[in-house]
């Protein structure tokens, strides 16, 4: 790569998508239908990081390019595209099944002016559960869009309600689906876990969703879980505004037994319920952790070649955050760069770096936040390793940086293209020990 001087605003080998990428939001709700009120292409385009080449992840139903759209053109630019989106809804409600459908707006109808809202809203005024998001590309990146969706969702579908609370129950806002590319291995365990010491929990993406009928659940919960270290908290707000509900922010995803037993502690303790079934659940899971480590421990010491004392993390917040704490609490592993690239709003920055200074009181982790690709590669050039071989927890962005500095890198975030990727998840228990098996059988062959 030659070191050409660049534009301070252009970006190189961006690590997430526009805010139309959003679409995939409403695709893992089972049941739910996208439809895209933008130029041609705009939803199209988001493929290859959302699903393509973020771990082939598939989509069912109306993937990809089955997504319904206006294909807004020239003559609506000029005379405006009401007309055609009212005939691509009256179309899709004729063709598709669907228990929730979503109009999607890009830049071209906010450039206009289209009164979208309008329009969804006679059909939703007719009896049909059909919501709109604007989310042209201009305002934000797919997490931005997310998050505009989920809450247009829980404004215009779930509505208002006063229903009584249920002590047990849970809604969990983590992680975005399609982005982060384990989102369906991680609900799964996530809920699994959370089942297992007494909770019900409303999941609202994925194989454990029951869909439209699960959103209506949402103000029925007793709290809302935020497991992230900021996507989902202005959802969390909406929704203690909306429904008086509270909510519990676990920043970082819990990976390992230490991280993993103290989130679900605190889960039950915030909760107000009897501690016993998760005691007996941390009891269960951490002996079989720590017997899979025990064995891991005699290669981990043992290994006369090459073996990593230093590693690199590129992506987006909560994974380099969560994969950090990990690497450097429970493996010994000293966290030498952690590069973040979901360009995290600013206003949520610096709580982001304190949650990283204070993983290791031995170790100053170094923080940065670059969206752009290439300053992501040169602040990787600049790593010190010390010694052995370079690790890299990256994406397949950073392939190109790791051959050249001869570096081991692992793809944990978007975009991954060297595996394809259907329910694993790097969380919990059972998730740490498939990442070590991952890092050090990827160290083996190297």
């Amino acid at each position: 790569m030659t070191n050409t001087k660049r534009s301070e605003h252009s970006i190189t080998h961006s690590h997430y998508g526009c805010a139309l990428a959003s679409a995939y939001t409403v695709l893992a709700i089972p049941g739910a239908v996208p439809i895209s009120n933008c130029s041609p292409g705009c939803v199209d385009q988001q493929i290859a990081i959302m699903n393509t080449a973020n771990g082939f992840q598939g989509t069912a139903g109306l993937g990809c390019s089955g997504i319904p759209g206006s294909s807004i053109g020239e003559k609506e630019i000029v005379f405006g595209g009401a007309k055609k989106l009212e005939d691509v809804i009256n179309a899709t409600l004729k063709i598709v099944k669907g228990d929730l459908f979503v109009v999607l707006s890009g830049c071209a109808p906010q450039l206009v002016g289209d009164d979208t809202d309008s329009i969804v809203k006679r059909f939703r005024d007719k009896g049909v559960p059909i919501v709109h998001a604007e989310v042209p590309g201009f305002n934000g990146n797919n997490l931005y869009g997310h998050e505009k969706v989920v809450k247009a969702i829980i404004d215009q579908f779930v509505g208002e309600s006063k229903v009584r609370k249920r002590k047990t129950l849970i809604n969990l806002w983590s992680p975005a689906p399609y982005f982060h590319t384990f989102w369906k291995g991680d609900l799964i365990e996530l809920k699994r876990l959370l089942t297992g010491c007494g909770f019900e929990v409303n999941v609202f993406f994925g194989s454990e969703s029951k869909g439209a009928e699960e959103w209506k659940n949402i103000p029925k919960a007793a709290f809302n879980l935020v497991v992230s270290p900021w996507l989902g908290l202005d959802i969390a707000e909406h929704l203690k505004e909306k429904y008086d509900q509270p909510y519990l922010h676990i920043p970082s995803l819990p990976i390992g037994e230490e991280a993993t037993s103290e989130f679900l502690r605190t889960v039950t303790e915030f909760a107000g319920i009897s501690p016993v079934k998760c005691e007996n659940l941390i009891a269960e899971e951490s002996h079989r952790y720590y017997y899979h480590l025990e064995h891991f421990a005699s290669f981990f010491s043992e290994w006369h070649f090459d073996i990593s004392s230093a590693f690199a993390a590129v992506g987006d917040a909560a994974y380099t955050l969560s994969i950090t704490k990990f690497l450097s609490e429970q493996i010994g592993l000293i966290p030498e760069k952690q590069i973040i690239t979901d360009n995290t709003p600013e206003q949520y920055r610096e709580t982001v770096q304190n949650y990283f200074y204070n993983i290791d009181s031995d170790n100053e982790i170094s923080v940065e936040f670059h969206e752009d690709g290439y300053q992501a590669d040169e602040a990787l050039r600049e790593a010190d390793f010390r010694y052995g071989l370079p690790l890299i927890l990256g994406s397949a962005w950073e392939k190109d940086t790791a051959d050249e500095i001869g570096a081991l890198l692992i793809e944990t975030g978007t975009p991954i293209t060297s595996e394809v990727i259907l329910n694993r998840t790097y969380i919990g228990y059972n998730g740490a020990i498939s990442l070590l098996e991952n890092i050090y059988s990827a160290t083996v062959k190297k």
